[in-house]
């Protein structure tokens, strides 16, 4: 029965592990698409802006 308790230990110590890293991951990868984002927009924004100043 002990021999089971600590497989089941070290199997949950593995499994939430993991399942950090990989938010971590998510959460880094979330960051980069929100940044990504609004420099897109920025450019967006600064090519409209080209061009209107071009019409006067």
């Amino acid at each position: 029965m002990k021999k089971i308790n600590l497989s089941l230990l070290v199997l949950a110590v593995m499994v939430l592990s993991s399942c950090s890293a990989i938010a971590g991951i998510f959460k880094a990868g979330a960051a980069v698409g929100i940044i990504a984002v609004v420099v897109i927009i920025a450019v967006i924004i600064w090519v409209i802006s080209l061009f209107r100043g071009r019409s006067n």
